[in-house]
């Protein structure tokens, strides 16, 4: 699989060129009913592109819309350096624009994948093969189009619903509520013909980084818990709960022994409760948190081979501060304090980590002090570089080169974890605890199978917003921050930084991003979102 996204991965850098503003090209295919594909490995390359476009954007533009308009990451810039026309403090504060560049480029992304998948399956289904295959191929295709749909919805609110190719006319925007009713209506029609996590190592292998009933099963729970945001109608916790048993009782999922291993260089269908992950690798674009997390100066010590790493992203000092529970091996995911060498199992040596050809040891601060008068700016002195606690989730990956700084861990999406965690919300919400496999599930013994996994005292309550830490504690820095903020209310919360001249738009209207002016131009059928120019 990751081979054919590497293969692929040019192919979805051309589509994304054409985003949904070109919506008269021709159908035209060098596929013919002679040499139409017929085996797995001919679908299977057909079908590549579409997760070659996932891969190309999702560690990086799009989990930039996701995390830096939070309080989970920050990109400030060091003397002018990194503030690249101010997009990172724009996000920040809440402060972009229809013409800012992750507006433009996600939205752009998100379409190319649509078309990509409706043209998809315009030739499945035109196939010369026998209808059960077709049928198979076409609920991959679809599920994955109704990802990208729910990362479109979620980002944008409003937005046209496309499902042919080529389009007719120009596509109208239509309203959040009934981009999420369309979601579930694709994701309850196929998820039946999906395959499920099976026992079979050489099966999963091959299923790794594609749509599976769980995967539909935990979109779909997605959805319901954010419900009353999408729709404003009617709590649905109930039906997050069925969600979130329909993938318990497969009992091919479970909880990995070891937090680090899930985020770990060579992570892949090996993990046990990975449900849908972007597969990355040397060739495959755009896993780079160790180039823009990472602190290079540390570079000897974790046994890379460059030091030509950013300084920059980083996490705020109240994120942080959740990680306050004794012995929650959690905590070792971020970088603060005097550093010192991995001893290559998840901890640290006695051995001082110091500053290439010096005798300074690294001591990692955590308060983001601002120089003014250059807006969100830290200054680039060998102090100022050091500030900002750094996250080593994903943890630094050996093969990195300074020609190719890109990270084979691969990014989950959805996880066994983040069901636990979405159930025992829903229950919090007011849902009825159920039974899986004979055992009752309650919020806390939700919670605390996580906490225990990761080593962490256990927690004797659990309400709402320790709820919320939890999350942020279990799954920081996976892209579900914005979303889980939104939800709870706490979007709009302001954190001043030490020294700052800038303040955020608390606007309700920001909690969707606008549409782009790229699109506006283009495509006179769509209506602007409220609170942006048109």
């Amino acid at each position: 699989m990751k081979k054919i996204y590497s293969f692929l991965a040019g192919c979805a850098a051309l589509a994304t060129i054409g985003s949904c503003t070109k919506l008269d090209v021709p159908v035209e295919s060098q596929y013919v009913q002679a040499n139409f594909p017929k085996t797995t490995a001919d679908y299977t390359a057909l079908l590549g592109t579409m997760y070659s476009n996932l891969s190309s954007n999702y560690g990086v533009p799009y989990w930039r819309m996701q995390e830096l308009s939070t309080d989970e990451a920050i990109i400030p810039a060091r003397d002018g350096n990194y503030d690249d026309g101010g997009q990172y403090r724009q996000l920040h504060y809440h402060t972009w624009t229809f013409d800012h560049p992750n507006v433009i480029g996600v939205w752009q992304w998100g379409f190319s994948g649509i078309n990509t998948c409706n043209r998809l399956l315009t030739l499945v289904n035109s196939a010369p093969s026998p209808e059960s295959v077709k049928t198979a191929y076409a609920a991959e295709i679809r599920a994955m189009r109704a990802l990208y749909y729910f990362f479109m919805m979620d980002l944008y609110g409003n937005v046209p619903i496309i499902t042919t190719f080529p389009v007719n006319g120009l596509p109208a925007t239509e309203q959040r509520a009934k981009v999420a009713a369309f979601i579930e209506t694709e994701l309850k029609a196929i998820y039946p013909i999906l395959p499920r996590k099976s026992s079979s190592t050489v099966t999963n292998t091959l299923q790794y980084g594609r749509p599976t009933r769980e995967m539909a099963f935990a979109l779909l729970a997605k959805l319901y818990l954010n419900n009353q945001v999408y729709t404003g109608g009617a709590d649905r916790s109930n039906e997050v709960v069925a969600m979130a048993d329909s993938v318990e009782k497969n009992s091919n999922y479970s909880l990995d022994a070891k937090y680090r291993d899930i985020f770990l260089p060579n992570n892949g269908p090996q993990i046990n409760e990975t449900i849908f992950a972007v597969p990355y690798d040397q060739q495959i674009g755009t896993n780079q948190f160790t180039r823009f997390g990472f602190y290079p100066a540390l570079y000897l010590a974790y046994g890379l081979a460059t030091p030509n790493l950013s300084i920059a992203m980083s996490t705020t000092p109240e994120f942080y501060n959740r990680f306050n529970i004794p012995n929650d091996f959690r905590t070792k995911t971020w970088l603060v304090g005097p550093q010192y060498v991995p001893d290559g199992s998840g901890g640290f040596t006695t051995q001082p980590a110091y500053y290439p050809n010096t005798t300074n040891q690294i001591v990692i601060t955590a308060t983001l002090t601002l120089v003014p008068p250059k807006p969100m700016d830290l200054g680039n002195t060998q102090a100022s570089q050091a500030t900002g606690i750094r996250s080593i989730k994903y943890y630094p990956d050996p093969t990195i080169t300074t020609a190719n700084r890109l990270n084979g861990n691969d990014m989950p999406v959805f996880r066994l974890a983040d069901i636990y965690l979405m159930k025992a919300e829903a229950i919090l919400r007011g849902a009825t605890p159920t039974s899986v496999n004979g055992v009752l599930e309650t919020p806390l013994t939700l919670v605390n199978k996580l906490r225990t996994r990761a080593g962490a005292q256990t927690a004797g309550s659990i309400d709402l917003p320790g709820l919320l830490d939890e999350r942020a504690r279990e799954l920081s820095w996976e892209g579900w921050r914005r979303n889980d903020l939104i939800r709870f209310g706490q979007f709009e919360i302001e954190y001043p930084l030490p020294n700052d001249v800038l303040t955020m738009n608390t606007d309700p209207t920001r909690r969707i991003y606008p549409i782009p002016s790229t699109e506006l131009k283009t495509n006179t059928a769509l209506t602007q979102n409220p609170g942006y120019p048109k």
